[in-house]
């Protein structure tokens, strides 16, 4: 049997990409994890590499389904497990202009980015208040400093996540529980094909990995850094550039680099 003792990491959307790199680093932190996605397959096959030396719970749930997280909560309660690291790391986009694009996608988008990160936060918060300990790490993106014309609900949806963590961060400064906001920049996973984004885009052309952003994110939740940017060169944009930037500019830049390789 494992050590039960140590309390569980939940990570949502741990079967791929950051998420599941970010499962990585806690299974090799010796944390026992929970993790959560809507894949029973790739959750299973996440599993079973990471359960050789820890105890890994899985709950296959599509989180933008209404009462999504509620059910996670429940599931969580079930299974006795103290949730010491709550990692809302799941999320999904959407690419082109806003005025053809699939109501119903939109909102599974805010479902997913939005609904269920703040339900699980408000959730799993109480306990960790009762502990006087915890870390709340949300996923949100460098899109969370900009508008994102082309991918309008989706960097809206980060923008939401960034100032929401950061309020929470200020509203429970001195209780022992951390939360932190990792922004990463475009990164190489299969996100960028499940939102239809050209070969050319920067968003395919990245060469940030997702092992790199989870490994700093990781680290960053532990150490308790409120916003963790991830790259010199985006901690530059997102301190500066955008600050100095007239919106109007910054919105045209962003459609300009969006709109690279769409028809």
């Amino acid at each position: 049997m494992h050590n039960q003792s140590v309390g569980f990491t939940l990570i949502t959307g741990a079967n791929s990409g950051i998420g599941l790199e970010l499962a990585r680093q806690a299974a090799a932190d010796g944390r026992n994890l929970i993790l959560v996605a809507r894949n029973e397959r790739t959750l299973d096959a996440a599993a079973e590499e990471l359960k050789k030396s820890i105890t890994v719970h899985t709950i296959v749930e599509d989180l933008s389904q209404p009462g999504a997280a509620q059910r996670v909560f429940d599931r969580v309660q079930i299974l006795g497990a103290e949730v010491e690291y709550l990692i809302n790391n799941a999320g999904l986009g959407d690419y082109g202009p806003f005025s053809k694009s699939d109501l119903a996608k939109q909102e599974v988008i805010i479902g997913v980015n939005i609904t269920a990160l703040t339900a699980l936060t408000r959730l799993f918060l109480t306990a960790m208040l009762e502990r006087g300990r915890g870390h709340i790490l949300n996923v949100a993106s460098v899109a969370g400093f900009m508008p994102g014309p082309l991918m309008s609900v989706y960097f809206a949806s980060k923008h939401y996540v960034l100032a929401f963590s950061e309020a929470l961060m200020e509203e429970l400064r001195g209780t022992g529980v951390k939360v932190t906001v990792l922004c990463p920049p475009a990164v190489r996973t299969s996100f960028g094909d499940a939102a239809r984004i050209a070969s050319i885009n920067y968003m395919s052309t990245t060469t940030t990995t997702p092992t790199e952003v989870a490994r700093y994110g990781y680290q960053m939740m532990k150490r308790g850094k409120p916003v963790a940017v991830y790259g010199l060169g985006y901690k530059f944009l997102t301190s500066f550039l955008v600050r100095i930037t007239p919106r109007f500019a910054l919105r045209g830049l962003v459609h300009h680099l969006n709109a690279k390789g769409s028809q």
